[in-house]
């Protein structure tokens, strides 16, 4: 049996992850901006879950969230950094507050919540950090540029936590979902810049329109990305977790398409990548 400590869990991916860990048998301390909401989600949990209010972007609450989990299981083994927001706006239609809003809550909220966990886990020399990135997080696309920048800023970061951790038995996975049925798309967890540029239309503008069409037809389950984000943190002893996990055919089908556009280029720009080394220096191009 595992503690875990989970963000934005009243709704969404986080419940369902919150749901399919106390299922398992697992203690959850659950955290969302609203403690009734909580509450509301989760009327049979009993002593396993320990609803907690804390939004990401107050470092005093979150803190003192963590204290509570401590309190209350002694430990914590698992953090998952769910909580988060959509932006849509072309880049430069986006303004300086929005864009710092979503990086706000998607990026310093995680490290806010970091913060908060990793001494414990690092006295422990055990734990996993499962940070929820996005498809997002790894190819960009209109109208995504502020939201994906957060995503790419938070898959930067968990790379080099990644390697910082390891020694002291602490793991971490980036997870990418693609598009599940939740209400990410939903008003309350999108924002949509009001601005716009008329020589966007046919690209960020387009993309608009997606939220009225394709929220809650999503091609992804949330139970079933929840298993897999669970599984994670069960793998035996010994067991390498990845440092990302796809979820979502669609996902799957971008990074794909991804990593051959990215060989392609480092391919065909490769002789003048290696002209730019000092004459002194021995340059291997295979």
């Amino acid at each position: 049996m595992s503690v875990w400590f989970i963000t934005g869990a009243s709704r969404g991916l986080g419940a369902a992850i919150a749901r399919e860990a106390l299922a398992r048998g697992h203690q959850v301390a659950a955290t969302g901006r609203d403690l009734d909401a909580l509450r509301r989600t989760f009327p049979d949990a009993g002593e396993a879950l320990l609803p907690l209010a804390a939004d990401v972007t107050d470092e005093p609450g979150v803190r003192a969230a963590a204290d509570a989990a401590l309190v209350r299981f002694g430990r914590i083994d698992v953090l998952v950094n769910n909580a988060g927001r959509g932006l849509i706006g072309a880049v430069e239609e986006v303004s300086d507050e929005a864009a710092r809003a979503v990086f706000d809550t998607n990026f310093f909220g995680v490290l806010t919540t970091q913060r908060a966990v990793l001494p414990t886990l690092r006295a422990q020399r055990s734990g996993h950090v499962i940070n929820i990135s996005s498809v997002g997080g790894f190819t960009g696309s209109p109208g995504w540029g502020l939201y994906a920048a957060t995503k790419f800023a938070l898959e930067g970061m968990s790379e080099s936590l990644r390697a910082e951790l390891a020694p002291l038995g602490v793991r971490v996975t980036i997870v990418q979902p693609g598009g599940f049925r939740t209400d990410f798309l939903d008003g309350t967890s999108l924002r949509t810049e009001a601005r716009t540029i008329e020589d966007y239309a046919t690209t960020s503008g387009t993309t608009r329109e997606v939220p009225a069409s394709y929220n809650h037809a999503q091609r992804g389950d949330p139970a079933k990305a929840a298993a897999a984000i669970v599984d994670l943190a069960e793998l035996p002893e010994g067991t390498e977790p990845p440092t990302r996990l796809q979820l979502g055919a669609d996902c799957v089908e971008r990074v794909s398409a991804k990593l051959d556009q990215v060989r392609e280029d480092l391919e065909a720009w490769r002789a003048v990548a290696v002209t730019t080394d000092h004459a002194d220096q021995v340059t291997t191009t295979s």
